[in-house]
């Protein structure tokens, strides 16, 4: 079993400088108080903002310069997910979900979820 996640959970970018909290402006379902979130809170801005630089060997800057330029992830749904709790009609986000960038193929892990006692499959 894994934690479900919230809003604020800590994300990291394998090739990102800086973590970034996970948003989720849906306030529909709660896990502990704030928003869960679904496998579908992958969205540039509305759900994950900028991970500070990025450092990805495919980067334009690292390819040019050598240096890190700006973060912009362009993420796929995270997987898996899990298979049997729904969050608003999507698969419950889990702590054991990632998220591939498509920007620059990094891999988004949950590092803190931010639930505690909330376990899902």
């Amino acid at each position: 079993m894994a934690q479900s996640v919230s809003m604020g959970a800590t994300m990291k970018c394998s090739f990102g400088a800086a973590p970034a909290s996970l948003l989720v402006p849906d306030p529909r379902v709660l896990g502990e108080g704030p928003p869960t979130a679904n496998i579908m809170d992958q969205k540039t801005g509305a759900n994950v903002p900028t991970f500070g630089t990025c450092c990805a060997p495919t980067q334009p800057s690292m390819v040019s310069a050598g240096t890190p330029g700006p973060c912009v992830p362009v993420l796929m749904p995270w997987a898996p997910g899990s298979p049997t709790v729904l969050v608003r009609g999507n698969p419950a986000l889990n702590s054991d979900s990632v998220a591939v960038c498509t920007a620059f193929f990094g891999v988004v892990d949950l590092v803190v979820p931010q639930t505690t006692r909330e376990m899902i499959p």
